[in-house]
């Protein structure tokens, strides 16, 4: 196996354990120390000034005025709805609802791209879509039972599946840029559109944290989420993105929800009863046939 292809997969494996444990280290200090705005604008202003920074240290490259529009909306969907969804969700909801309705970004990604690419569906696709789809409308009629730490949980489990809508949409969008610009270079300019976007929303209840009186505890999971959830995962993502296919990246998607349940349970943030576990059983199912490809004889 070529070196780089190995250094793709340790790549993508490393981005889905940070995603993994993130579910609940973020989760822990939401809303008492700062909210999920609040929370998705420290992300954006920290690791969109570490991009800053390191792109002095790179060769500068000039976006093509022809790829400006498809910039925008990456960062729209990426850094600003992604985000947004994702973290207000995570305040709402818990950490294991998080971690399996985040993969369904692969069905996503296949309705998207028979949308926008005509790419073809087939029959076993189908059934995984339905499948996936099943799985994610049991944990959101799920979510009206109240849960550990989770003031609404179906609405927080809806707000979870826009993320994946989102994220789905960034991945298809993103995919050619990947392909034409160094990764600091694009993030440093998807980070700053995501930034100015949202603002309006995220401003608030970012100036309403008490910087001064912050615990220890509460400053290395900012910091986690910043440096690790932010920088590291979107980094590691575009690099393996140049270097292994989407289906290879997408195939370890199975890992993040098992992590994080590992964790959420075992820090006692989070529990597993028999529906989320029918739930995780019939998304797991529809995203493997959805991804799979039917052999030619």
């Amino acid at each position: 196996m070529d070196k780089y292809k190995i250094l793709g997969i340790i790549a993508t494996l490393t981005a889905t354990t940070i995603y993994g444990l993130n579910h609940t280290i973020a989760k822990v200090i939401m809303p008492t120390h700062i909210g999920a705005f609040g929370f998705v604008q420290l992300r954006l202003v920290g690791a969109g000034l570490i991009f800053f920074f390191l792109s002095f240290f790179v060769k500068n490259q000039k976006i093509e005025t022809a790829d400006y529009i498809r910039l925008f909306f990456a960062a729209l969907l990426g850094m600003c709805i992604n985000m947004l969804m994702f973290f207000k969700g995570l305040e709402l909801s818990t950490p294991i609802n998080s971690s399996v309705m985040i993969t369904l970004t692969p069905i996503m990604v296949l309705i998207l791209s028979y949308i926008f690419l005509n790419e073809k569906i087939n029959s076993l696709k189908i059934v995984g879509i339905i499948l996936g789809f099943a799985g994610a409308i049991t944990l959101i009629i799920y979510g009206k039972k109240v849960a550990l730490n989770a003031p609404n949980t179906f609405l927080g489990n809806i707000m979870f599946f826009i993320n994946a809508t989102a994220f789905a949409a960034y991945l298809v969008l993103s995919k050619p840029l990947t392909e034409k610009y160094n990764t600091i270079i694009l993030m440093k300019w998807m980070f700053f559109i995501g930034f100015v976007l949202s603002l309006p929303v995220t401003l608030v209840e970012f100036k309403s944290v008490q910087w001064k009186t912050l615990p220890y505890d509460v400053i290395w999971r900012m910091s986690y989420v910043v440096i690790g959830t932010t920088f590291l995962t979107y980094s590691l993502n575009m690099f393996a993105l140049k270097h292994i296919p989407p289906s290879t990246i997408g195939a370890f998607i199975y890992l993040q929800p098992l992590i994080a349940i590992v964790y959420a349970i075992s820090t006692g943030n989070d529990s597993l009863d028999i529906i989320k576990i029918v739930a995780m059983l019939l998304v797991f199912a529809g995203v493997y046939f959805a991804t799979t490809r039917i052999k030619k004889v």
